[in-house]
């Protein structure tokens, strides 16, 4: 009898159905598995609409930066410095508090994280194998490519940046390939083979989107490899593909990117993809998501929302804005919103919810970790409560920016050096935006920038991690240097195969 646990590294490859949307299976039902699970392309993939709709599959993924209760914001928000993870209790939601104070282990360690980026490379292997026999132009082909390509290397450098060594699968899993024997490559593979990906995709992708805004243009995959090859420290390399997106400094560059005028305006629900978007996943109400399929890959509203609202919320003056009661994860610390102090960013970044409770403005339950600072970027409000059925709380629509212009100049003045004239330009550029002085660019002035700029947007662990600074920084929080740098494989991805644990767990 084959082994209760399979790989899902291969199993989403061999349950994936038509419609892109339903990838996934009960484990607790899996008993005798066998290889005849496999898709039957014979009658998909034909044409262009046919590789379009997969194609679209492929995109969905990206929901897991902020859909879904194991999101990837509020989770690494969780391992930051600055939130707590909040919640109703020390036990709402083991991995989140796993995180915070890092005991996280194989078992309360969520599956999603592993097994969603793997559904999504399995449904870009599968495109990417069946577009050449399609009936549609070369040019389709080749754009539809390069876009499933970049996605792929964009979910496999999550895992990197996750896992550290991975399994990497390039080709669909046919039903009689030994799917519990998939190794590990280690990262160095990886990176080369995600690296060279992009470049040999970057000439087949448009410049600007024309028909679907949130597809992965010229800019947004030189943004993506510019951000790779950072962290796998090709800084010369990073600094090059940065340049390219970002031209010249508070102007608009070659693909339309600008900074927006506006700082607070980049969160008001119905701006979406400004000239400051690089890469933007999509959310809405009309999918009507519920309680059913939350989470698993056919709900297509932002969970953020509801994650970081106070608890039982009420406004009692018209001057306290009007918010809906969430679950209080994500609290600010006091740490940060000290550091914050006199910056023109603090009130678009941190709502002060005891400060409103304070002055008789409004009133709110404290949660676990509470401090009444909450993330105002994506706080739930009322006016953005679906007239759509389905539950109030997972139908909100605002968009997630997981790459913005501001980002990228601070990673190009990064990759610089943190020196020299480009690099103090690219800094200026984000300060004066939001009215403040130039000051001499270092590398500390752009760790700060990036923490002020960045807050509760889901950077800041990895940025920790990339600096080397997470052991000094995060040690009250319980980081182990040689260890937390990275999270545990689950242990449902390791029982019964040949899957190595990460060092120290």
């Amino acid at each position: 009898m084959k082994n209760t646990y399979i790989n899902k590294t291969v199993l989403v490859a061999l349950t994936i159905g038509l419609s892109f949307g339903s990838i996934g299976c009960n484990r607790d039902n899996l008993e005798d598995v066998k290889n005849l699970g496999a898709f039957d392309t014979k009658n998909f993939f034909k044409n262009e609409q046919q590789c379009h709709s997969a194609l679209i599959g492929v995109y969905d993924v990206l929901r897991k930066y902020s859909g879904g209760f194991e999101n990837m914001v509020t989770f690494f928000n969780a391992g930051s410095d600055d939130f707590y993870s909040g919640g109703g209790s020390s036990s709402d939601g083991a991995g989140i508090q796993g995180i915070a104070n890092f005991t996280i282990n194989e078992t309360i360690m969520p599956a999603s994280y592993w097994k969603d980026y793997y559904q999504g490379i399995a449904r870009a292997n599968l495109l990417i194998d069946k577009i050449p026999t399609a009936e549609m132009s070369d040019e389709i082909k080749n754009r539809f490519t390069a876009e499933a390509k970049v996605l792929r290397a964009l979910y496999y450098f999550e895992l990197l940046k996750m896992f550290g060594n991975v399994p990497l699968i390039l080709q669909p899993i046919k039903a009689n390939d030994d799917y519990f024997n998939i190794p590990q490559a280690d990262a160095a593979t990886v990176y080369e083979q995600i690296e060279n990906d992009i470049v040999e995709s970057i000439p087949n992708l448009l410049l600007v989107p024309v028909l679907d805004k949130g597809e992965i243009t010229q800019g947004t995959a030189r943004a993506i490899l510019g951000k790779i090859y950072l962290y796998n420290k090709k800084n010369a390399l990073a600094a090059a593909q940065f340049s390219e997106v970002n031209g010249t400094p508070g102007q608009t560059s070659q693909y339309g990117y600008k900074l927006v005028a506006d700082y607070a305006s980049l969160w008001v629900v119905d701006n979406k993809y400004t000239s400051e978007s690089v890469l933007e996943v999509m959310h809405t109400n009309k999918g009507k998501s519920d309680w059913g399929f939350w989470g698993a890959g056919n709900d297509e509203g932002n969970s953020l929302n509801i994650m970081v609202g106070p608890r039982s919320y009420n406004r009692l003056n018209p001057t306290a804005p009007d918010l809906f009661s969430g679950w209080a994860f994500n609290v600010a610390t006091n740490e940060l919103f000290n550091f914050m102090q006199n910056d023109p960013r603090l009130n678009a970044t941190l709502i002060n919810v005891k400060q409103l409770k304070i002055d008789g403005k409004a009133d709110y339950s404290p949660a676990y970790n509470d401090t009444g600072y909450f993330i105002n970027k994506y706080v739930p409000r009322k006016s953005d409560v679906s007239p759509y059925p389905g539950p109030t709380e997972l139908n909100f629509r605002q968009n997630y920016i997981a790459i913005r212009l501001a980002d990228t100049y601070l990673m190009e003045a990064e990759a610089l050096g943190g020196s020299g004239a480009r690099a103090q330009a690219l800094v200026d550029a984000v300060r004066a935006r939001v009215n403040l002085p130039s000051i001499p660019v270092s590398m500390q002035l752009i760790k700060d920038e990036r923490r002020r700029e960045l807050a509760g947007e889901g950077h800041r662990f990895f940025d920790l991690v990339r600096w080397g600074d997470a052991p000094s920084v995060l040690a009250s929080r319980g980081f182990v240097a040689g260890k937390n740098e990275i999270m545990p494989i689950p242990v449902q991805e390791l029982t019964n195969t040949i899957l190595n644990q990460n060092p120290n767990y």
